[in-house]
């Protein structure tokens, strides 16, 4: 029975942060295209953003 508890563990841990990477990438993704936004869509000496 505790075999079978830590391997449900494992999975569940393993399943938590392939999903916790793959919203990163989203997240990573969204960044640089604001970022691409921002230089594209820039007017006159400055950009939209402050960084």
């Amino acid at each position: 029975m505790v075999p079978l508890l830590l391997v449900l563990l494992l999975i569940l841990v393993l399943f938590g942060a392939g999903f916790a990477v793959d919203v990163l990438w989203y997240i990573a993704l969204a960044v640089l295209v604001v970022w691409l936004l921002g230089f594209l869509l820039r007017s006159g000496n400055g950009r939209w953003y402050r960084w």
